[in-house]
């Protein structure tokens, strides 16, 4: 049992998805983290700033380290982030004489918020290849059914006739926007140090986090530790995605209402009533839809870092923007089972 439905042992075949839940595990944070502690002491042993021994000695370490999850979970209960137990963990299986060179400059939202940035590129990959596969099926109905005739409503009222491609049409125009978007979008590696200066890497600073950005395949910007407007962007497109998305479901499901201009397979049945064939999935994406609009005004409110970092805003996001990557996951999934699942858009 847990408290989130993305994750829970049956909701979670209604709102989950089991292709992202992964990038969301402690595995998959640690590797990254890890990934963020070879590359750096790469890129600082290139520009001069550790031996290359030290560096080659962190990368083998970081290689095969698994650590200790119950201390990380009670050291992170005191300190309020998973890093300093992580890197005292590391430290020791890296050795003494190494060990020193470990986490050189760095601080631990470099680390977190570089692991998120890692993991959320390849989500968004996936995500876009999502929306290329419900755009062709959107094709598809519209090869099928496009010249069919469907009411439209304006204002939930009966308006004039259009086509099935006209209202397919509506469903893909942004769909093709967002796709475009994810492809096109910067992860951008977060390499601040204390305060966001680099302080501890003087004039080799902005060459030293350039090439750790090429190491890890992020972009390379600015300290962003408390500008958080990359995060913002992100959970803004999911919204917007999710929003969409929800768009579909709802037409769906008022088509479905109506009942003689859609045809469907694969709804749900019910319990009290064995006629029904219920508009599941259709719903569902109105929910995430919502779910994620709501979301995003505490990730809005999470912009509001006071000074050079904030535990509080930071603590938000780790709340709010899983579940709302988790959320835009189920509508990418639900949405193209859905369209796979109309048998009939309009009648000839």
């Amino acid at each position: 049992m847990t408290a989130s439905p993305f994750d829970h042992p049956f909701l979670s075949g209604l709102v989950g998805d089991d292709e992202i839940a992964p990038y969301f595990s402690a595995e998959a944070d640690l590797r990254a983290m890890l990934s963020f502690e070879a590359a750096l002491a790469k890129a600082e042993a290139a520009h001069g700033v550790l031996p290359g021994e030290a560096a080659r000695k962190i990368a083998e370490a970081c290689a095969g380290f698994s650590p200790d999850l119950a201390s990380l979970r009670a050291a992170t209960a005191r300190d309020g982030v998973v890093v300093p137990d992580f890197i005292k963990q590391l430290r020791a299986a890296v050795g003494e004489e190494a060990g020193k060179s470990l986490h050189f400059g760095a601080t631990s939202q470099d680390v977190i918020d570089t692991s998120l940035m890692i993991r959320l590129k390849a989500i968004a990959f996936l995500f876009a290849g999502r929306l290329s596969a419900i755009v062709k099926g959107l094709d598809a109905l519209e090869r099928l059914f496009g010249g069919n005739r469907l009411m439209g409503h304006t204002r939930m009222q009966a308006a004039i006739a259009i086509t099935a491609a006209d209202r397919l049409a509506a469903w893909r125009a942004p769909l093709t926007t967002y796709r475009d978007r994810l492809t096109e979008q910067n992860f951008p590696v977060q390499f601040g140090g204390a305060a966001g200066t680099l302080d501890k890497l003087g004039p080799q600073a902005a060459a030293v986090r350039a090439s750790l950005a090429q190491e890890l395949g992020l972009t390379d910007i600015g300290q962003w530790q408390s500008t958080r407007l990359v995060i913002a962007d992100l959970a803004g497109l999911f919204a917007s995605i999710s929003g969409s998305l929800g768009k579909i479901g709802q037409d769906i499901a008022l088509l479905a209402q109506a009942g003689d201009e859609i045809e469907m397979a694969g709804g749900g049945t019910s319990s009290a009533m064995a006629h029904k064939q219920n508009p599941v999935a259709a719903e569902v994406l109105v929910s995430l839809a919502r779910f994620n609009a709501t979301a995003l005004s505490g990730i809005h409110q999470s912009l509001v870092h006071e000074q050079e970092r904030s535990g509080a805003a930071w603590t938000l996001e780790w709340l709010l923007l899983p579940q709302m990557t988790m959320a835009t996951a189920a509508s990418l999934r639900l949405a193209g089972e859905l369209a796979g699942n109309i048998k009939r858009l309009g009648s000839a």
